[in-house]
């Protein structure tokens, strides 16, 4: 019940915060080929770890198009890391426009006082970082990419900060 009330108070506390979006330009055109992500490992739930991040099955992603570039381009597809070296997480970056905004899914395992939960959102690459834009249950989330390939992971909730490395799935 306190988790649930937090999550409605962070929800409304972020509703008053953020500003409201930019209508998106029709002229976006997405990736004709959607990929769908691999099966996971483990779905009985009895075979998952209690407090792992688990992503819904329908979960897709989308290849950039041939306009998106490079530097983009290489945040697409699923990545897996644990935050705080305990938690698990997963991203999946589902479409990447040629502007570097982009649409993702994110799920947490154990997170301070959330439960394992999943949210959908938006986000924009700039440089070398991806920055989503505040989930609904108040976090702040951003990857930046390594030299190596792998993401730097900062999630921000309830005053406290989580980091993690993330490598594609």
């Amino acid at each position: 019940m306190r988790n649930t009330m937090l999550g409605f108070a962070a929800l409304a506390l972020a509703a008053c915060q953020s500003a409201p979006e930019a209508p998106q330009s029709a002229a976006l055109e997405p990736a004709s080929n959607p990929v769908a992500v691999p099966p996971q490992l483990a779905l009985d739930p009895a075979a998952v770890p209690p407090g792992s991040a688990i992503m819904d099955q329908s979960v897709t992603i989308t290849p950039p198009a041939k306009g998106v570039p490079t530097k983009y381009a290489a945040f697409s597809g699923m990545w897996v890391g644990r935050l705080e070296g305990t938690d698990e997480a997963k991203v999946a970056v589902q479409t990447i426009s040629p502007n570097g905004k982009v649409t993702v899914t994110f799920a947490w395992g154990i997170l301070g006082d959330n439960n394992p939960g999943e949210a959908a959102g938006t986000g924009k690459i700039v440089g070398t970082t991806l920055k989503l834009g505040r989930l609904p249950n108040g976090a702040d989330v951003s990857f930046m990419m390594l030299p190596d390939g792998t993401l730097a992971g900062t999630v921000a909730l309830a005053g406290q900060t989580y980091t993690g490395v993330f490598i594609r799935q």
